[in-house]
Formats: C-alpha cells, structure tokens, sequence
C-alpha cells in the first residue's frame, strides 16, 4: 500500500491472511473516476534537473494520509520480508535480520499523484542496491512486484528499483514508521509517483516479464514519472 493511492481494504487487519481486495470503494471509485477523466494532467512536462517540483504538483509541510479505514497491524516479532522470485538468493528476514543489514540514510522527495508534494523527508533503511547485492537478480530478471501485507501490489522495472536512493524504510524523520505510513517498513522510491512505493512490505518478487500492480490494472500509468505526469495507463 501506498500514501499516494492507498486503494487497499484488506478482508481483516491482523498480519498475514490478506489475500483479497474488495470490488471498490469510495476512493478506488473517484481515483478510476480521475483516470477516465485525466484529472490533474496540466500538459507540461519539466525535466527534474530543471525543476525540482514536478508539474501539477504543490507543496505541504505535512505528510497527508489517504486511508481507507483499515490498516494491517504487523507486529515486529510476525513481520517478514519475503525475497524470492528470478534471484540466485531467495531470502525471508525477520525484524532482527533486516536491521543486520547495512544501514542507509537518504534525505529525499515524495511526489503523489493526487498533486502534493513534500520536500526533504529524512528516510533511514536498507539500499535497494545493497538488497540486490545479497539476493543476487538473475541476468534475465527484469521487474519486481511488490506485495503488502494489506494485499496491495505494484509493480517496477528492476532498473527503478535499484535507483541510487531507493530505500526499503523502516524511520522516517528519526522516528519509527508509523502504522498509517506504512510501518514497519515500506519501500521508497522517490523518483516515481509514490503510489509506487508500497507500504506495510511483505514481499519483493523479481521477475522476467513484467506484470501490471493494482493501480496500473485500474487506469495508472504503467511507469509514474512525475516530471512526465505519467499518471494515467491512458497516457501510455
């Protein structure tokens, strides 16, 4: 799950046992709404080296949360990273293991597709780089699939993933990540719309042919490169 879509209702909020997502809902209906009707698309496209925010896009101090009314509750002693697909390294981290991992800080944007934005979010987790050095991709590995634990998918090209600042997150702004948030950890990935950057992280699937998430089978744009307003599959 993400901030930026949170489209999510799992079928009860304990850890684990989420594996359906309900027809629609409220916010599921008006953000399909939004791609039929291309709403938020200004037409201008800006490069990031040139401008910092993105098209269509505003800033706020705070971090807004679009929740559907359930959050999964993932206790730190039941929480895993399940790591697996087209990798020569199929990992499953508990809590203990994955704060043994090196350690990385990142001080980063967050773009969301319903147009805010929030500069300089302090971020503290695992590189994707150094994951992708202990898991070891195959060479004919070319996506992930990101899967939560409220039953939320999404998908990346393996080079978006392995991005210089892409972090899996467990602290944000020195603090634990909170539930609403995500916590304990999500994914983070700053140079795409953060829908991209699922929360409540349960498991990274690699995989050699790509495969549409939940917002991209409901009208989102495939990649979501803000700088290009790939919101929408529409724009594809």
């Amino acid at each position: 799950m993400s901030d930026d879509a949170d489209p999510r209702v799992p079928q009860d909020n304990a850890a684990g046992g989420l594996s359906s997502l309900p027809a629609d809902t409220k916010l599921t209906a008006t953000k399909q709404r939004w791609a039929r009707e291309g709403k938020f698309l200004t037409g201008r496209v800006t490069r990031p080296e040139e401008d910092r925010l993105p098209p269509g896009q505003h800033l706020v101090r705070d971090w807004p949360v679009l929740d559907l009314g359930m959050q999964p509750r993932v206790p730190l002693e039941r929480w895993r990273l399940d790591i697996d697909g087209a990798i020569e390294n199929a990992v499953s981290w508990d809590w203990d293991t994955f704060k043994a991992q090196k350690q990385t800080r990142e001080v980063t944007d967050i773009h969301c597709v319903t147009t805010w934005s929030r500069y300089d979010n302090r971020w503290e987790g695992v590189a994707t780089r150094d994951l992708l050095d202990v898991v070891m991709p195959k060479m004919e590995a070319t996506h992930v699939m990101l899967h939560s634990y409220d039953g939320y998918t999404t998908n990346l090209a393996l080079e978006d993933f392995a991005a210089e600042d892409a972090l899996v997150v467990h602290s944000w702004e020195g603090q634990p990540l909170t539930r609403e948030h995500g916590g304990p950890v999500r994914l983070v990935v700053p140079h795409l719309y953060f829908w991209k950057s699922a929360k409540w992280l349960k498991r990274i699937e690699f995989r050699t042919s790509d495969k549409r998430g939940f917002w991209e089978e409901n009208g989102y744009h495939n990649h979501a490169d803000p700088w290009k307003e790939e919101r929408y599959s529409a724009d594809e």
